[in-house]
């Protein structure tokens, strides 16, 4: 007699429960956002020493009187410092700062990190809540591993994160507006020196698709992740050279370059990843601008979990445009009586370069807000395990989005004892954050066959 056997038809059974199952799962998650934890995923309560306070809906805002386009104020300018972090003391704080962090206190001399009240400042408008909440069960990881293959926009894909490159996506689609222009220099003070150099002035236009309500989802975005245009404004060897990049979600970004000398435009197909950046000396590659930029495909991503840190964050006085460059850029760091930081939690994300692939920093350490998803602190690691550079950018509140957006970072390399500071906006005019929303940034503007045109404006 012929015998059968029941395990298929119980594996159909348990992928059928699986599947009848996974929309209650989603649903349990789901209901967590906005109850124990935020709209966009973090924690609600505050912790146990009380340095980090409960999330009460963020400073979404304005002070009175303020407007849009105006010079932003710092809400927080009459905070006093509880504390600083010197190299007498950085062993004692050592648990809470990344390894980057302690080596730039012991390495650099003078360099000091001031704690001020933690402010859960980060907020965002209604339909990035909803959307977020949305994305819950519906948004997914391309079966590549890295690439994100559905999504609502508008809204963080994956609040309850499973893995590094989800928790990276949260980044890469963390909601600041549908576009911006804005103004700012890029420092690269001389080794050694006593000045900063020559400023390098750059002005942005940018827009983000996958933030705009209207697009609902990736296919509606046409699956582009950025748009960006990036004349330089001075000094008088690079002005009128241009830079425009189209990011996208599936496949390499496009991007073109612009000398004014050549009268040409030339593509860049090459112009990503650890490319160094134009002009900025070989401190910078391009996968480090804004903190991390463009494919997820050189790393696996580990999920180390979350933990408190001292970050930079509200850094208002850092973004002022009323401040001087040589306020804010010092020649070996920032300003130490500008820059502000304070005990938040954050994601822990480590990459690896994945087997077979190469990239001159062979590991990387990711430290995200959980309250914005933004990058606060950043260490390159080179390939004798050393922490070769380390980033830091701190979230500012711009109210009229509401959003939590980044503007000013720097970047160290503890190699070569130099560092650069760039997007630092301090004598340009304000950052305009609702220039995709209202119409002044529109997706004519960034064509190939515009280039020449735009760079002689």
């Amino acid at each position: 007699m012929k015998k059968y056997s029941i395990k298929p038809k119980a594996s159909v059974l348990m992928i059928s429960v699986a599947c009848l199952l996974a929309p209650l799962v989603w649903a349990q998650q789901a209901a967590k956002l906005g109850a124990d934890l935020t709209p966009v995923g973090a924690e609600k309560a505050g912790n146990k020493d009380g340095t980090i306070p409960a999330w009460s809906g963020g400073d979404v805002n304005p002070q009175a009187g303020y407007k849009a386009g105006q010079p932003r104020p710092d809400p927080y300018a009459a905070d006093k410092a509880q504390f600083s972090i010197t190299v007498a003391n950085v062993d004692k704080y050592a648990a809470r700062l990344s390894p980057g962090q302690v080596q730039l206190i012991k390495s650099i001399k003078g360099y000091r990190m001031d704690v001020y009240p933690t402010h859960r400042s980060c907020g965002y408008p209604d339909v990035v809540y909803q959307r977020t909440k949305e994305n819950v069960g519906f948004a997914k990881i391309a079966a590549n591993g890295y690439e994100l293959a559905e999504a609502k926009t508008a809204g963080y894909p994956f609040p309850l994160p499973a893995n590094g490159v989800e928790a990276m996506w949260n980044f890469k689609m963390r909601y600041q507006g549908e576009g911006l222009t804005w103004a700012y220099a890029t420092v690269v003070p001389p080794k050694g020196g006593s000045s900063i150099g020559e400023p390098l002035i750059q002005e942005d236009y940018i827009m983000f698709p996958l933030s705009e309500p209207k697009n609902n989802t990736i296919a509606g975005a046409k699956g582009v992740e950025s748009l960006y245009l990036s004349p330089y404004i001075a000094p008088a060897q690079f002005a009128g050279d241009v830079t425009l990049s189209h990011g996208y979600i599936g496949k390499p970004n496009d991007i073109w370059l612009y000398f004014a000398s050549q009268r040409r435009v030339r593509r860049a197909p090459t112009y990503s990843y650890d490319a160094p950046i134009l002009n900025d000396e070989n401190l910078e590659t391009i996968d480090q601008y804004t903190m991390y930029n463009g494919p997820l495909d050189r790393y696996d991503y580990k999920l180390v979990g979350k933990k408190e840190m001292i970050v930079p964050y509200n850094w208002n006085k850092v973004n002022s445009v009323q401040a001087k460059i040589s306020d804010v850029v010092q020649p070996n760091f920032l300003n130490r009586d500008l820059t502000r930081y304070e005990t938040h939690r954050v994601w822990e994300v480590e990459a690896t370069v994945k087997q077979g692939a190469r990239h001159t920093f062979p590991k990387r350490t990711f430290y995200l807000d959980e309250d914005s998803w933004q990058i606060l602190v950043q260490d390159l690691y080179d390939g004798q395990g050393k922490v070769q550079r380390v980033m830091e950018s701190g979230v500012v509140m711009a109210t009229e989005l509401p959003a939590c957006v980044q503007e000013g970072y720097a970047s160290h390399d503890l190699s070569l004892g130099r560092y650069i500071a760039e997007r630092i906006p301090a004598g340009q005019k304000q950052s305009d954050w609702l220039a995709g929303r209202d119409g002044r940034v529109k997706e004519s503007m960034f064509e190939p066959d515009g280039l020449r045109r735009f760079a002689t404006r």
